[in-house]
């Protein structure tokens, strides 16, 4: 872009967890992405969000990154943020059906509900792959995790649920050797067989109020090495998703908001 530019971007968050939307042609002309990214998701001088999603209207297909600019295959929260925004803008009836294609496949998301700029969706997130239990060493010592895939890397630690253990524990394996392209961390508690608590740290964002393919990959965590129920309410900071994993793979239910439409004037890059 030469000189500065006004960008038309939409802001919506999914129980605390932000996301700003760009339509693709809007950012034709910018060579680097994650600047971008960085500068607009920057929470003192830009808009401030967990992450950019450039989207195309036509195919309705989403490219994500996080605030640090890193790239990210997908986001429950950012899927349906994107999904309340088109759905807003082409008055999509409760029960109507929205399709977008992500880096991990397409994402059909169900209308359950609207209340004004808050939507509800029951979004089909696919199966989870590659769960297993292993030992990784944080600090010296042994720690026992479940990594797995849920469209994106995933390692959850079950047990106790602290700040200290997410800024001492999970920080330290979002970025560890053993995940050369880094990984969210999860720590969950099963409060219930119905009911899990989390706190999540991001790769390329850190702490978040809350995600939904990390809620899905701690709903597997527990029904796989708790026996927790297969329909659980998921709790994070940011508020509670339903997470059902079915013979048709895990479905994610909660609601995003649009909460922002203007324009932003980019630097010249």
């Amino acid at each position: 872009m030469s000189g500065r530019e006004r960008v038309r971007i939409v802001k919506a968050h999914a129980f605390g967890n932000d996301f700003l939307l760009v339509e693709a042609s809007e950012v034709a002309s910018v060579a680097d992405r994650p600047a971008l990214a960085r500068e607009l998701c920057d929470r003192h001088t830009g808009i401030g969000a967990d992450g950019l999603i450039v989207y195309t209207d036509m195919s309705r297909r989403m490219a994500l990154l996080n605030a640090d600019g890193s790239y990210s295959e997908v986001s429950g929260n950012g899927v349906r943020c994107l999904a309340a925004w088109l759905a807003i803008r082409e008055r999509l009836a409760v029960g109507g059906h929205i399709a977008i294609e992500t880096d991990a496949g397409v994402k059909d998301l169900e209308l359950l509900e609207q209340n004004g700029q808050r939507l509800t969706f029951r979004a089909a997130m696919g199966q989870p792959e590659h769960v297993q239990q292993r030992t990784i060493e944080v600090d010296g010592a042994p720690l026992t995790a479940i990594t797995l895939r849920v469209g994106n890397p995933q390692c959850v630690v079950l047990g106790d649920v602290t700040e200290e253990r997410l800024h001492s524990v999970a920080a330290r394996l979002a970025v560890h050797p053993v995940f050369p392209q880094g990984t969210n961390v999860e720590l969950a508690h099963v409060e219930r067989p119905d009911r899990v608590r989390i706190l999540i740290w991001e790769r390329g964002v850190g702490q978040t109020e809350a995600s939904g393919t990390g809620a899905c990959a701690a709903a597997v965590a527990a029904i796989v090495y708790e026996r927790a129920a297969r329909d659980l309410e998921v709790v994070s900071p940011g508020g509670s998703q339903r997470v059902e994993w079915t013979d048709g793979g895990l479905f994610l239910t909660g609601w995003a908001e649009v909460v922002f439409d203007g324009e932003f004037h980019v630097r010249p890059r």
